[in-house]
C-alpha cells in the first residue's frame, strides 16, 4: 500500500478509535513501495540524498507528525500501526513505547533472531548476551525503527521491522539520525546464523500480530478492513 495512502487509512482508524466506532485495539500491517519519512526531530543533515537522487531511485519522500528522525520503508519491511487507546492500558507514551519495542523482541525470539535494546535510543537492535549481569545485552545492529503519535492517548504510525529489506537504501539517509548506525534484517541475520534460511513475511505477520497480543494482553483477532467500522465511507481502501 502506498505511504500516503496508508497515513490517511490509519488516521480514519485512529478517529474512529477515539469516537469509539472502532471498539478495540487495531494493529494494521502493510508493506510500503520505497518512501522516506521525516519525523518531527528530523534535523536537515539526515536526509544525505537530494530529491532529485531519491526520486532516480524511485522513492518517495514526505514529512509526517510521527517523533524521531529520518527513516526509510519499502518492500520487504514489514511496517506496523498500532492504534492502542492507551486509556485501556496505562496513559503513558513511554511505557507504550517500550511495549512496542517488547512486542518486536519477543516476535524476533520466535523467528531465532536475538534481539534487545540500545540505551539511550528507541527501536530493536540485534545483538548478544553480554556476560557482566542477567538481562544484560550488546546491541550491535539495528533491525527496526519506532516513531509515534498520539491524540487523545489513542496513538498512530509505529514501527518498521526489516525482514527481508534491500539494505542499501538506508544509505540514503542517517537512520533514525544515528550516525554511525548498521542497519540490518532477519535474512541477513539468518544468512549469518542459520545459513540463509528462507524468510516468509505472512510468518512474520503471524508472529508478529501473536506477540503484541501477548504483550498488550488481548486476543488476536484476523480482520479486513472492510470489517472496520468507522464511521464514515471507506472508498479506496482495501
Amino acid at each position: 500500500m502506498g505511504y500516503a495512502e496508508a497515513l490517511d487509512l490509519q488516521r480514519r482508524v485512529a478517529r474512529a478509535r477515539i469516537s469509539g466506532a472502532v471498539p478495540e485495539d487495531v494493529l494494521l500491517l502493510v508493506e510500503h513501495p520505497p518512501v522516506v519519512t521525516l519525523g518531527r526531530s528530523t534535523k536537515a543533515q539526515h536526509l544525505t540524498s537530494s530529491p532529485a537522487l531519491l526520486a532516480a531511485r524511485g522513492v518517495e519522500l514526505h514529512e509526517v507528525e510521527r517523533g524521531g528522525d529520518v527513516t526509510f520503508h519499502g518492500p520487504g519491511q514489514l511496517v506496523g500501526y498500532p492504534i492502542v487507546d492507551l486509556k485501556r492500558h496505562r496513559r503513558d507514551l513511554h511505557w507504550y513505547l517500550r511495549q512496542v519495542e517488547e512486542g518486536l523482541i519477543v516476535a524476533l525470539a520466535e523467528l531465532g533472531v536475538t534481539a534487545g535494546r540500545n540505551t539511550g535510543y528507541t527501536g530493536v537492535w540485534t545483538g548478544e548476551a553480554a556476560a557482566t549481569g542477567v538481562g544484560a545485552f550488546l546491541p550491535r545492529r539495528k533491525i527496526a525503527s519506532i516513531g509515534v503519535h498520539a491524540r487523545d492517548w489513542v496513538t498512530w504510525h509505529g514501527f518498521a521491522l526489516n525482514v527481508t529489506t534491500d539494505l542499501s537504501y538506508f544509505d540514503l539517509i542517517v537512520p533514525c539520525g544515528i550516525a554511525g548506525v548498521e542497519m540490518t534484517s532477519i535474512a541477513r541475520e539468518h544468512a549469518e546464523s542459520h545459513g540463509g534460511a528462507a524468510v516468509r513475511m505472512e510468518e512474520v505477520e503471524r508472529v508478529v500480530s501473536d506477540a503484541f497480543g501477548r504483550v498488550f494482553a488481548l486476543e488476536p483477532a484476523p480482520l479486513s478492513l472492510d470489517g472496520l467500522a468507522l464511521g464514515e465511507q471507506a472508498a479506496g481502501a482495501r
